[in-house]
């Protein structure tokens, strides 16, 4: 069955091209969650002052990959104690997220964090929140670093090939 989630994860462009590279994955799209405006661009959004968080939208085959495994692999893309910064990206559009949009999937997302939170002394900072709304970032920042293979990202070569090998059974 399809299912989708929303991550905030820095910078939109290398978030999205991780996720990408996962079996399962069917579509991702970049824009702005959770802020307090209509139909923002990324000049607004780079104010941080719309309350926006760059977002990956994630559509997924939770039958290829599941919901625990998306997390799971989110939290090795990010550093979960790091409030306002991925990264050299510093603001509130920077935070990290999990934005869902059907409530079955808190009690997952809930037990991962507290399992991730054990591996770590400071507190994971973390949003966690149902997705209040979304946008898509202009054409250009799409696909990003497909049409820019040589573009600014804050996340190593690495962990692509990681999450391209990457199975649910692996972690």
């Amino acid at each position: 069955m399809r299912k989708e989630i929303y991550l905030a994860g820095g910078c939109f462009w290398g978030a999205e091209h991780y996720f990408k590279q996962m079996a399962g994955v069917e579509q991702t799209e970049v824009g702005f969650a959770n802020g307090h405006t209509e139909n923002p661009t990324y000049k607004e959004v780079y104010t941080d002052t719309t309350g926006y968080a760059e977002t990956v939208r994630i559509a997924y085959d939770d039958e290829v990959i599941d919901l625990e495994f998306l997390i799971k692999m989110f939290m090795k893309a990010i550093d979960p104690t790091s409030l306002n910064k991925q990264g050299e990206d510093e603001g509130t559009r920077y935070r990290t997220g999990i934005y869902y949009t059907d409530d079955a999937d808190l009690p997952t997302i809930v037990r991962v964090l507290e399992d991730e939170q054990r591996q770590y002394a400071d507190p994971i900072v973390v949003e966690i929140e149902p997705l209040k709304n979304f946008y898509p970032a202009e054409e250009y920042h799409q696909d990003y670093l497909d049409k820019n293979p040589t573009g600014y990202c804050h996340l190593p070569v690495a962990l692509f090939e990681f999450a391209k090998k990457a199975r649910k059974g692996d972690l």
